[in-house]
């Protein structure tokens, strides 16, 4: 149900809206190694996340995400920055980054890939879905700071993604 102030208009531009987090343990970050049967990014790491469900806000979605993706209740998880990914066409997505701390170490296994402790100093050496290493030092900025970003994702006529910010 929408109210009639709202205007909602179906032919307008729309988006799914999903969340993306990472967890930190000191100098490590939790990722996720995308599963073979994913699509274009089998095989690479990426943060953890998902869908935003009917009624469920960004943040309670998060951690949602988390527990059920690494078994790990995340602390101190803090909303860092906007994405809207746009696709090419309707609908697009709109990417809630979160980041915030491991209580443990421990992961359970995941449907959704296997995930890995990779240390932030050696992170550029690992297989990394393509605008993690823009966005990882934006989100990680965030965190530490509370300077939000918002920002917009594209795509060449190739398909591969460039990670735009506001200043």
């Amino acid at each position: 149900m929408t109210l009639p102030g709202q205007r909602v208009q179906t032919h307008r531009y729309q988006v799914i809206p999903r969340t993306l987090s990472f967890l930190l343990d000191g100098d490590e970050l939790l990722l996720i190694r995308i599963g073979a049967d994913r699509g274009a990014w089998a095989g690479l790491l990426n943060g953890v996340g998902g869908h935003i469900e009917a009624g469920e806000n960004p943040h309670a979605a998060a951690i949602r995400e988390i527990q059920e993706e690494t078994g790990i209740s995340p602390r101190d998880l803090r909303f860092c920055g906007i994405i809207i990914v746009d696709t090419g066409s309707s609908p697009g997505i709109g990417m809630h980054v979160f980041v915030g701390t491991a209580d443990a170490r421990g992961v359970t296994i995941s449907d959704e890939g296997e995930l890995q402790w990779i240390p932030l100093e050696n992170i550029a050496e690992f297989p990394l879905v393509t605008d993690l290493p823009i966005l990882i030092p934006r989100a990680l900025e965030a965190y530490h700071d509370g300077k939000l970003f918002c920002g917009l994702t594209t795509f060449d006529a190739e398909g591969h993604p460039s990670l735009h910010f506001l200043p």
